[in-house]
């Protein structure tokens, strides 16, 4: 099952009560007109994120068979660190050639940001966009690229910001180094 196709349900109520338990824990009065809805409105972001909706992904236009090359980049997505909960930001690059397939433009950030509603970790995500974009497509031939920094290395532990760099190569873009570095070259640009 596509992960495309997978949308979990949170428990708005429960969430709210979290929200409220986690400001006690830190030391915060929940019933302070400052804060009093800021457990509604963390249970809302929650469930905006979990239960986000990419809408429709299955646009594909019928083309001649080609071996030119399509890429989509700056695509920035966020997520979440599955391993922390603390939100990592990526922009991913997408490539393929069309095996009688084109997608629809939009198609492209609406993957991406549907894998990426969820903790993941970025190897996973990338994985998944490549998968995606696959099976839509019906071309074995796809890159996914994506850069981007983690709060979890940022905000704790060593505290410095560094840029993750992480990348699927499929088809041509596995089997021929100037098919990669075409893709590469463009995606950085």
């Amino acid at each position: 099952m596509s992960p495309l196709q997978q949308h979990p349900k949170v428990d708005f109520e429960r969430l709210q009560i979290i929200g409220r338990d986690l400001l006690l824990a830190i030391g915060e009065d929940p019933t302070e007109d400052r804060i009093k809805d800021t457990p509604l409105r963390w249970a809302k972001w929650w469930r905006e994120f979990i239960e986000h909706d990419p809408g429709n992904v299955e646009t594909v236009f019928a083309t001649e068979a080609t071996d030119q090359m399509v890429v989509v980049s700056g695509i920035r997505v966020w997520s979440l660190c599955e391993h922390h909960l603390l939100p990592f930001w990526a922009n991913v690059s997408i490539g393929y050639i069309p095996n009688g397939k084109v997608l629809g433009l939009s198609k492209f950030g609406r993957i991406a940001k549907g894998i990426a509603s969820r903790p993941q970790i970025q190897e996973r995500m990338v994985q998944q966009i490549a998968a995606e974009v696959m099976r839509l497509t019906g071309s074995p031939d796809v890159a996914v690229l994506a850069q981007g920094e983690h709060l979890c290395m940022t905000m704790r532990g060593v505290r410095t910001p560094s840029i993750m760099t992480s990348s699927v190569m499929e088809g041509v873009f596995r089997d021929r180094p100037e098919a990669r570095a075409e893709f590469m070259s463009i995606a950085k640009s």
